[in-house]
């Protein structure tokens, strides 16, 4: 898998002419027209859409967040034939315990922006230093910075092997893994190929591809059945983004990349729809500019295409599926609008750990950082 195999520095430099065609692109949209009292129900609301627009050309500023993201060191390095990026930010606590953390779809490294303080270095956050983590957060190929993909083929499990690889290469042979979506996928992907070097996996909403057995529905808990319900829903009302980035990502792919609206609106559906349900809009669930900095990774990077291209390889490559039970121990955290059921998960993971919170929702490590931060180090306290 090896090719170019030296590590380089990376700092994030966007020029200023791109930021400037941004603001000429957001004053000159050409909007469509809402029905009348109909909401969220067809998707984004152009009235709620102009808005955030307005905000994100006049109010927002890359630079603020550009700067935040380099105060951690990055790097980029070629596996598999494919730049990879991420950052490898280091603890003070000499003895921590690696951990590799990924990002899912529509998300970004920007998720982790909270949590890579507390994690790293908890005795500056009224944390026991014996809970301390290196980290490396990558972005995965075809995404952000490690995009876009420069040749077909990238599905989860070639994700996988490539952070494999890039944890080999950082010269970390005992490490966790920590992901949601689709690093809810990777991560236990980790565990599977390297069980001698992965002691942990958590995730935040992780669940299996084996489906529930009808006849076990009634000895599932009140919350499980809703979450179960919830799941059908997913399946029917909220599948179409999922089924276009499966059959023709690449049709999608030219409205993204050339509509800074397009890609905003694509993004923003799903923090509505995926964020904390007593959240009334996603600005509601997570701060305004991390989720606009979320979204400037996908259009500064052109990154539109080849991260929905994405869920096309992995569904043509039947990646989605029922895998193996692992033996890697493993934490879940079930947030609000997750659908993990605890008897189908056990099925494929060892599961050690199991958490239920209250408020949160998809985006965890953006939405609630405190609960995914005490989760995590409870979890891999047992196992350092």
């Amino acid at each position: 898998m090896e090719n170019n195999s030296e590590i380089r520095p990376f700092t994030i430099d966007i020029p200023q002419g791109e930021l400037d065609d941004l603001r000429n692109r957001l004053a000159r949209t050409r909007w469509g027209a809402d029905l009348p009292d109909v909401g969220w129900s067809r998707g984004v609301p152009v009235s709620y859409l102009k808005g955030l627009a307005e905000y994100w050309r006049d109010g927002y500023d890359w630079r603020v967040y550009e700067r935040e993201l380099n105060k951690y060191p990055q790097f980029t390095t070629e596996i598999d034939g494919q730049n990879l990026h991420f950052l490898h930010v280091r603890s003070p606590e000499q003895d921590a315990l690696p951990l590799i953390m990924t990002h899912g779809w529509p998300g970004s490294i920007v998720e982790f922006l909270n949590v890579i303080g507390p994690l790293t270095d908890p005795r500056a956050h009224g944390g026991d230093p014996a809970d301390a983590f290196h980290l490396v957060i990558p972005s995965i190929p075809g995404s952000g910075f490690s995009g876009p993909t420069v040749d077909a083929g990238w599905d989860t499990n070639r994700v996988t092997r490539a952070f494999a690889e890039l944890m080999k290469r950082l010269g970390y042979d005992r490490y966790g893994a920590q992901g949601g979506d689709t690093g809810a996928v990777i991560s236990p992907g980790l565990g599977r190929l390297n069980p001698d070097k992965v002691v942990g996996v958590h995730a935040n909403g992780l669940s299996a591809f084996t489906e529930v057995n009808p006849g076990e529905v009634g000895e599932l808990t009140e919350a499980e059945r809703a979450r179960l319900e919830h799941l059908q829903y997913l399946h029917t009302e909220q599948s179409g983004y999922a089924m276009i980035q499966i059959t023709r990502p690449q049709t999608l792919a030219h409205g993204l990349h050339d509509s800074p609206i397009g890609q905003l609106a694509w993004i923003v559906e799903k923090f509505k729809e995926w964020t904390d349900p007593a959240a009334e809009l996603p600005e509601d669930a997570v701060d305004l500019d991390l989720l606009l900095s979320n979204v400037m990774l996908y259009w500064l990077t052109g990154t539109a295409g080849s991260s929905a291209n994405s869920y096309y390889e992995t569904a043509h490559a039947g990646a989605w599926g029922a895998s193996e039970r692992s033996a890697v121990p493993t934490g879940v955290a079930v947030f609000p609008m997750d659908v993990s059921i605890r008897r189908t998960v056990e099925l494929e993971h060892t599961v050690v750990h199991w958490s239920e919170f209250g408020r949160g929702g998809h985006f965890a490590a953006m939405e609630a950082p405190d609960l995914l931060v005490g989760d995590v180090r409870e979890f891999f306290s047992k196992l350092r």
